[in-house]
């Protein structure tokens, strides 16, 4: 099988001739300090080698496990927040079909989200939802005390517990967590539910293709082993055995960071012309701007969907502050055909398209967007993906993974920590009174007071 192609001609451009080469050797020596561990953040580092070390045992052991959950549960409710579930939805939505969730007939349970919030009503209104359902429980959280998963879990488990009984309820709740610690751990142990553990040296946003990612995604109904087969051959691709002029994460973290500190461009936009990859822009947005947002550096990650946001967005894009460049990924083949068709009185005066395929006016579409934004001063990064299917989402995945580890170590942070989220989870505790924090709590009602 083919694998994904970078194509940075229409970002090059607009570097003087020799500057991306000569990020080069930066990019590699930071692609050997990834694979080595040989610089900050190296305890975080199991994610590197994870595709060629999952073996047939542990995916059929996943696999058998989500069968367990699919033939018995209409609804599988996914709690997680971060990287505990966006990789998975982002893989989810790209392969489903985009209305199953109106028209499931049964052939897959329908997975939801929660644990990624404080929404009440979003809470009350899933709650509500679930009361005529047969439905289980993948709780994801390292420590269990993770405020949004942790509220949406106690409300899931004790309806399932009052729905189903606790002996169902055991047998429909997963946890994945901590291997000995954690309030996860503890509730895992005491009542015998299914778990999976989250390896240590495993970021909550490199953890698609451990038990985080994989479980949920194979009560999808989805190909984890083509997942991790594309991952795996992405791999191959990208290790310090492919030379720089071949090797596309190693260019890619390359042509990013020369676009930054060269031009001065500190606004990356992910675009896409598929709606169904909408959220993998979401769990790349948290995988560069948690790995790169560090001592007051790193490039701003945004997302649009095109052609949507070009009518609302594009304005801005085209004309704007010129602070940004442009990654789009773009699908060449699609799974649907639909022709546009004739209409005899031509009101809208689209006859002209009459017989061509719509991805064929897509792709119309996303030519003339990059020819109108690159003329607009606005660098374009393409990544040719040939199709949306679990083994090319797996080299996605696994592609932008490397990168980000490369471009963090060129931009000299370490790109495996997340110091800065801590910070206000220390007010809301505050706020709230929580035991521990009555110093806190203390200076920042003497801070409010202080500016009334």
């Amino acid at each position: 099988m083919n694998n994904i192609r970078l194509d940075i001609s229409k970002a090059k451009i607009f570097l003087k001739e020799g500057v991306f080469e000569s990020y080069g050797p930066r990019a590699m020596a930071a692609l050997k300090a990834v694979e080595d561990g040989t610089r900050a953040g190296n305890d975080f580092l199991g994610w590197v080698n994870l595709p060629s070390s999952l073996t047939p045992e542990f995916l059929a052991d996943i696999k058998a496990e989500a069968q367990l959950l699919r033939e018995n549960c209409e609804v599988i409710v996914v709690a997680g927040i971060g990287g505990s579930y966006l990789g998975s939805r982002a893989v989810i939505e790209a392969m489903s079909n985009s209305f199953q969730w109106l028209t499931n007939k049964g052939e897959n349970p329908t997975i939801l989200f929660a644990g990624n919030n404080i929404g009440e009503d979003y809470l009350a209104e899933l709650c509500e939802f679930l009361k005529d359902k047969t439905f289980g429980v993948i709780n994801i959280s390292k420590s269990g005390t993770t405020t949004e998963t942790a509220l949406a879990f106690r409300l899931l488990r004790k309806q399932c517990e009052e729905q189903r009984g606790k002996e169902m309820a055991r047998k429909v709740i997963v946890a994945i967590t901590d291997a000995k610690k954690g309030a996860a751990r503890i509730t895992a142990d005491q009542e015998g539910y299914k778990s999976y553990i989250i390896p240590n040296n495993v970021g909550g946003r490199f953890s698609v293709l451990t038990p985080v990612g994989l479980l949920p995604i194979a009560c999808a109904g989805l190909d984890i082993e083509q997942l991790v087969a594309g991952a795996k051959a992405m791999e191959e691709a990208t290790s310090t055995n492919i030379p720089f002029d071949k090797n596309i994460s190693a260019q890619y973290a390359a042509i990013r960071n020369a676009i930054y500190m060269d031009l001065g461009k500190k606004i990356e936009i992910l675009a896409n012309f598929q709606p169904k990859l909408h959220f993998i822009a979401e769990w790349w947005k948290q995988l560069y701007g948690e790995s790169e947002g560090k001592d007051q550096k790193g490039i701003f990650p945004a997302s649009v969907d095109f052609t949507t946001d070009l009518h609302s967005m594009g304005q801005w894009i085209q004309d704007g502050e010129r602070s940004i460049f442009e990654t789009v990924l773009s699908v060449e083949t699609t799974k649907h055909s639909v022709l546009f068709p004739h209409d005899d009185e031509n009101l809208d005066g689209l006859n002209f398209l009459e017989g061509k395929r719509v991805d064929e006016v897509n792709k119309m579409a996303e030519l003339g967007t990059q020819l109108a934004h690159v003329d607009g001063g606005v660098p374009n990064i393409r990544i040719i993906v040939p199709e949306i299917s679990e083994y090319y989402l797996g080299q996605i995945i696994y592609f932008f993974e490397k990168a980000c580890g490369i471009s963090g170590y060129i931009l000299d942070v370490n790109p495996f920590n997340q110091p800065g989220v801590e910070a206000y989870k220390k007010n809301m505790f505050a706020l709230l009174n929580k035991p521990g924090y009555e110093a806190e709590s203390k200076a920042i009602q003497e801070r409010l007071a202080n500016k009334k």
